[in-house]
């Protein structure tokens, strides 16, 4: 069964990416329920607050089921940064170039929204999302300890400028 790739809320999406990131997220980094919690609290903050035109939401779906997501959060784009957030994909889709397409989806939409820049957080170690941000024109601009997900990792702040 292929994989497509929707715009929008889809019912079931925030339990389906909170899922996705917390299973992935406590089998490689042993992160529990503070950060399934962190997760959903703030994907769900977001849905509820979603504006087309200023904040984008692309999934992945096989089968019936998400299996892949990533989401530009604009509200705060006109005095900071368009933050890109919550992007993940299964294994059930992965080889598939999804992370490709999604990622381009991105931002492709921030370029089209004129937004001056965007931002993402992530951590050392994701050596394969590192790959594909940077193929992008994400630079790191910094990085400290933290332990806002559950335990101490190296936090990592990327920046693309968009081109205007």
């Amino acid at each position: 069964m292929q994989a497509e790739l929707h715009e929008g809320y889809r019912p079931g999406c925030i339990g389906r990416i909170a899922q996705l990131h917390a299973t992935y997220y406590a089998a490689t980094h042993g992160f529990g329920v503070a950060f399934e919690a962190k997760v959903a609290r703030e994907l769900a903050d977001f849905c509820t607050y979603y504006q087309p035109g200023r904040d984008g939401l692309w999934l992945v779906e096989q089968g019936g089921n998400v299996e892949g997501s990533v989401i530009i959060d604009g509200s705060h784009a006109d005095t900071d940064h368009a933050h890109l957030r919550w992007f993940i994909t299964s294994d059930a889709i992965k080889g598939q170039g999804m992370g490709r397409r999604l990622l381009q989806q991105a931002i492709d939409f921030v370029d089209a929204c004129g937004y001056r820049s965007t931002q993402l957080w992530t951590f050392a170690g994701l050596d394969a999302a590192r790959h594909l941000y940077e193929s992008y024109g994400f630079e790191l601009v910094h990085q400290s300890p933290g332990n806002q997900w559950g335990s101490v990792v190296t936090e990592q702040q990327f920046v693309r400028c968009n081109p205007r």
